[in-house]
């Protein structure tokens, strides 16, 4: 359990610094379009995707988790310079490149070891407190930026960039007190030293539709860069803007743990389910929404959404996996959710710009809602069960 809550705090830091200055850059990038939005955001993490599922694959055969994780979280801080010092978006394109694929070294092996530290029996608990910590470390960030902000100044944003750099040094040095476990090491190698090859014929049926049905999802799961964009269309200012993206993540954080540990206990489809549905009815909510009230309503339903969502998907992979191959498998849950965001980042860009927001929003909500359906159809109750 102790490795459970270092990586929670080290995912807390991490965060904290990501996210005082996330929902800054598509504010920073608004006069290069929302088509430069969705190139930088979704090749980015379709690169980190694919980092992921070697990553993880090559945790399993060397056994040294820890040492991929601190390569990961190292290379974030190391691309926040570029971010510092950016005048352009090809900067901030340069540091999201760097930072993404920290993130894709990292990702695996570390969602590893907290599956190993966890217990059978508590996987939806254990990633649903590194999730809440992951969400809190956010809000906090947050906040440290609408503070510097409104001390600086709405387009003073690089000292917010400077002073992000800080948590995620904090992050990488809390690494040093992570302990790999030595029994799952020796049952590791028990089981293979050599990996057998993938095949998708080989697969657990209940994984190829659970990977199937998530790859369609992510299709219509843009960056969240374009809901802050809509914000500020809509006339936000950039400090009430970060004020929203805070209740976001602090609704993330408030449920991510009870949704966890409700789906111990009863299953994890159908709180799926009911999180890709609200992420469709908020997508269409956000085509019609005018107000600020209804903009705090749709962000706080959003935090909701990913708190039913993130870590219950995380928890159904690791329930799945083979303990001699979990990295691997998590790596592959991992490139399939980040591989789509391309194509939907682009889709959402090239939509917006060509029919404007609300056609763009309105057709991710709509497809949202049909891969819902599929996944309460398709999914067996007994994925949860299987190993």
């Amino acid at each position: 359990m102790n490795n459970i809550w270092i990586l929670s705090f080290v995912s807390f830091f991490t965060d904290m610094g990501t996210y005082m200055v996330t929902p800054l850059i598509p504010i920073f990038l608004a006069s290069s379009g929302p088509v430069i939005i969705g190139i930088i955001d979704g090749l980015s993490e379709s690169l980190a995707s694919v980092l992921k599922f070697y990553s993880g694959r090559h945790s399993d055969r060397w056994k040294k988790r820890k040492g991929l994780a601190m390569i990961g979280y190292g290379l974030s801080g190391l691309g926040r310079i570029f971010l510092i010092i950016s005048s352009s978006w090809m900067g901030v394109f340069i540091w999201k490149l760097i930072d993404r694929t920290g993130k894709g070294i990292r990702t695996a092996p570390r969602d590893a070891l907290i599956s190993e530290s966890g217990g059978k029996k508590k996987q939806g608990r254990v990633f649903g407190l590194h999730q809440m910590m992951d969400m809190l470390g956010a809000s906090i960030g947050i906040g440290a930026a609408y503070f510097i902000i409104q001390m600086e100044g709405n387009q003073n944003f690089h000292v917010v960039f400077l002073y992000s750099l800080l948590p995620v040094i904090i992050g990488w040095i809390l690494l040093f007190g992570i302990k790999e476990q030595k029994q799952q090491r020796v049952e590791t190698e028990k089981s293979s030293t050599v990996l057998p090859n993938l095949d998708w014929k080989l697969l657990n049926p209940n994984v190829k539709k659970l990977l199937l049905i998530v790859f369609l999802f992510t299709i219509v799961n843009s960056s969240n860069a374009f809901l802050l964009l809509r914000a500020t269309d809509l006339g936000i200012s950039t400090a009430n803007v970060l004020l929203l993206y805070l209740i976001f993540h602090l609704t993330a954080s408030a449920f991510s743990y009870i949704s966890g540990a409700f789906s111990d206990r009863f299953g994890r489809r159908g709180i799926l389910t009911v999180g890709y549905a609200l992420y469709g009815f908020v997508y269409i909510g956000f085509a019609e929404v005018t107000t600020i009230f209804g903009l705090i309503v749709l962000f706080t339903l959003y935090g909701l959404y990913s708190a039913l969502t993130k870590g219950i998907e995380k928890a159904l992979v690791a329930d799945i996996a083979n303990p001699g191959v979990k990295g691997t498998a998590l790596g592959f849950y991992a490139m399939v959710t980040g591989i789509g965001l391309f194509p939907a980042s682009l889709l959402t860009g090239w939509l917006w710009q060509i029919f404007g927001a609300q056609v763009s929003f309105y057709i991710n909500g709509i497809i949202a809602i049909v891969t819902s359906l599929l996944l309460f159809k398709v999914l067996s109750f007994k994925a949860r069960k299987t190993t």
